[in-house]
Parts: structure tokens; sequence; C-alpha cells
């Protein structure tokens, strides 16, 4: 297991190594980068009538309660840009790639769940040309204009309607606070993907943290997380996955194998020193600053707020934020894990 440290004065966090290797594994010749697509036309449909009915708190509009999906941040166009910026963050992080996991050039068929505005499976879609990309998603938020080979379904807690054993890689990001059942999340997509072929799953934590103690239970950012825990109890899920392990027992209990782990420290703020990581903390401030509100209100409305009082936390929030004296960041933690050959 590698750990990635959050950037220290002066030293800073080093950069994850390209994963090269090949995929384990053979692939079908006669089968149709396509056929994934169309034998699941029930998958692909659009969004349902349910998913398109929101609920405003405090102003901000929010997924509906209906059915079994549930969401905490807003669905509008100030948490959508927030969420790009985030993309560009792990993006930043990662060294500019999309994923850790060792995919083939030539992977036919993926699945990107928890897809929010598209960003990810847009990228991933233009930079495969010749790959079929499918996106999930509770929230209708994806733009009118996507790659052709991207196609967009509803809600990934429902039962999949995908075949078995025919998707190459299924990407899972950012999904704490809206899964009941990870295991059978995971299960879900070991079903779907070929013998030999790849999960990623990715979470960060939502506790600010520091390493000299200038994050503590004092500050604002060292209230943030417990906000959040005690509003993923109200909504019965977690927001601790990163802290609890969930995402590797899952994925062993799932059926997967060759479990690799990267751990990292994501700064926010502009203390850092080293150049790449004043830039990566600079845009994560700038995501938590585009839409905190929308991020907050949710949750602290389940924990009896009013909109006054997260008005004024958020406040001390942001200037916390652009403190060069408070060294921040939170944890995020990568895994990335292989359907067996002999599956």
């Amino acid at each position: 297991m590698a750990e990635q440290q959050a950037p220290k004065e002066p030293e800073a966090a080093a950069a994850p190594q390209a994963q090269n290797e090949p995929l384990p594994g053979t692939q079908d010749p006669d089968d149709d980068a396509d056929s994934a697509i169309e034998d699941n036309a029930s998958s692909t449909a659009s969004l349902s009538s349910s998913i398109l009915q929101y609920r405003t708190i405090h102003g901000r509009t929010y997924h509906s309660d209906r059915g079994n999906a549930e969401y905490w941040a807003s669905n509008d166009e100030r948490q959508n840009e927030a969420l790009d910026i985030i993309h560009h963050v792990l993006t930043l992080s990662h060294d500019g790639k999309l994923h850790l996991a060792p995919l083939k050039d030539n992977v036919e068929k993926v699945i990107d769940i928890g897809t929010g505005t598209g960003i990810w499976a847009i990228d991933f879609a233009d930079a495969h040309p010749n790959a079929k990309v499918v996106g999930t998603e509770i929230l209708p938020i994806q733009p009118s204009w996507v790659p052709p080979n991207l196609d967009q379904m509803d809600d990934c807690t429902q039962d999949w309607t995908f075949g078995e054993n025919t998707y190459d890689f299924v990407h899972i990001r950012w999904l704490f606070g809206s899964i009941m059942d990870w295991t059978a999340l995971f299960k879900q997509a070991y079903k779907t993907l070929k013998p030999g072929g790849y999960i990623e799953t990715q979470e960060p934590s939502i506790r600010f943290e520091s390493d000299d103690g200038t994050v503590n239970e004092k500050t604002a950012m060292g209230q943030f997380g417990k906000i959040f825990v005690e509003g993923g109890k109200k909504m019965g899920r977690t927001m601790t996955v990163l802290e609890d392990g969930i995402q590797r027992k899952a994925l062993e209990e799932a059926g997967f194998e060759a479990i690799e782990e990267v751990n990292f420290k994501t700064p926010i703020g502009s203390w850092p020193h080293d150049p790449k990581q004043k830039e990566i903390a600079r845009f994560q401030q700038l995501a938590v600053e585009q839409d905190t509100e929308g991020t907050m209100m949710y949750v602290a409305a389940l924990a009896g707020w009013s909109k006054e009082e997260v008005t004024v936390y958020i406040a001390q929030l942001r200037r916390e934020f652009r403190s060069k004296d408070i060294h921040g960041y939170y944890r995020r933690k990568v895994l990335w894990a292989r359907k067996p050959v002999a599956a």
C-alpha cells in the first residue's frame, strides 16, 4: 500500500507513478463494441420522471427523496461548477491521468458510476474514441452535447441491467453519503465486468486535518466533518467510507483480486510552497468556496441548523481556508482491483 503524503513545509508530496501494466485476461475478438449498449437499452433510458422532481431547502434545489436514491449536495449550476473543479483537482493530483488502474489502450466498454456532470466520462470518451462509455447518475445534470461514444443512464442504486461479463472497466468516484450498500454495488460491477476487467474506486474523507495542529476542534474546519457524519447517519448513508475502510472490504466481499491502493493528502488554501501542490490547493479552495452553501445546506438542515447559522459558519470556514497559518488538507483513497481471469 502506497501513501501519498500531504505537502509539508517546505517539502511537498510526490506524485503517483504511472500504471502501464497490460490488462490481464483475453478479449473476445468477435465481441461487438456496441453490443453491451444496444443489448441493454433499458439501462441507458432517459432519466425517470421521479428523478426529475426536486426539493428546495433554503432556496437551493436538491435531488428528490423518492425511491432509493438520495444525494446530499445541491444539483444546481453552482454545485455543478464545483464538481467540475474537483475533477480538475483530481486530474492534477494524478498527473493528468483519468485512471490509475492498468487498462489497455484499446479498452472497449466502460461504465462511469455517479458520473455527475459527466466530465470524467466525457474526457475518457474523447481520449478513447473507439470505446463505448456509459455514465450513470441519479441527477440529470449532464450537458446535452457529449461525444458520440458516450451514453447516459439513470440511478446506479437500482439493479443494473447490463449484460454479464461485458465491460472492461468500471469507474466509481465521490459517492460517499449516497450509497446504502457498497458491497452490493461492487457485486453488480463484478457481475458486469469481463474476466480480467478492472474496477477503480476513489473516495475522500469528509474531515479536514493538519499535521501541525492548526486544524483542531476549535476551528470551523475541524467541525466540518462532524456535521456531515451526523447528517449521513440521519440519511442512513455513511460519510466515513475512507475512515471505515469500506472500499477494500467491499471489493474483497464482491470477489475482486489484485487489490491495489494509493492514499493521498489533498491540501486546501494557499499555504503549500511546492508549485504543484499550491496549484492543487488553490483549485481545491476554489471548488469548496464555489458552492459551500449548496454543499452544506442539506446536511446542516438535517442537524437542525438555520440558514443564518449556516451562513455564519461558512464565513468562518472561508476565513480559515484563506489563512496561510492554517495548513489543512483532506485524505483521499484510490483503489483498483481485477475480476479474476478464471471467473
